[in-house]
């Protein structure tokens, strides 16, 4: 019997900038045994996600997935283009912890609500990898945020950020400080690898990062880890 998967997220879903983890959840089965649907913006913040729950809803699947609050995590970091993010994503009022909250447990209040779906909420990926940085912090102290809706709505927590943190301990990366990521920057890393036909992976190793390709979105390494935690959550029954 195919499993039907819904992904819900920002960039990390919409897979233009990190490698696709939907693609890698699909190569770790067999043809046939799972469908995934994707619904990922680029640029979500958790209360973009709870305001375009329709579609999921309308032909619910089997399973729902939600990796959001990366862009609610770099909002708290000094330096970060916030006046200009809520024009863009046209939010109501300024990114907080506790509105991300707020937002995140509406989403699976309504999921839980009108679907039967299974839910899973995904820690975040870390951001850059100091992991005793200030965004590394910021995205522990969301994904400790995610940890507390997904109990107080029965969702299952999916532990992201606890593995990528096993994985850059071992590695043991080069102590790259965080860069927030600008349109340019987000701009010519498409460009070298729609145009110039870079992979994601080389970008990311000629600049020395193990995870990601800007500190940011996913390499095919920090992807992977997302397939794995999603997959450990498909084959736990209880989940």
């Amino acid at each position: 019997m195919t499993t039907r998967i819904a992904c819900l997220g920002d960039s990390l879903t919409r897979a233009q900038l990190s490698v696709d983890y939907l693609d890698l959840l699909e190569r770790r089965h067999p043809p046939g045994d799972v469908r995934l649907a994707r619904f990922g913006a680029n640029g979500d913040f958790a209360y973009n996600l709870s305001r375009r729950l329709d579609a999921v809803v309308a032909d619910p699947p089997d399973v729902i997935t939600v990796l959001i609050g990366t862009n609610d995590a770099r909002a708290s970091l000094a330096g970060y283009p916030v006046e200009r993010a809520m024009k863009r994503k046209q939010l109501p009022e300024r990114p907080s912890a506790g509105w991300f909250q707020q937002c995140l447990g509406a989403v699976v209040e309504r999921l839980r609500k009108e679907t039967d779906a299974r839910i899973g909420l995904l820690s975040l990926p870390v951001l850059g990898q100091q992991l005793d940085g200030a965004a590394a912090q910021a995205s522990k102290a969301y994904s400790r945020m995610i940890a507390e809706v997904a109990t107080t709505y029965e969702a299952a927590y999916l532990p992201l950020h606890e593995r990528q943190i096993e994985e850059l301990r071992q590695a043991d990366p080069p102590s790259i400080p965080y860069r927030e990521l600008t349109p340019a920057a987000g701009v010519g890393v498409l460009v070298r690898h729609a145009v110039l036909r870079r992979s994601l992976d080389t970008i990311s190793r000629r600049r020395g990062l193990v995870l990601t390709t800007d500190h940011i979105h996913q390499n095919s390494r920090g992807a992977a880890l997302v397939a794995e935690v999603i997959d450990t959550c498909l084959s736990t029954p209880s989940a």
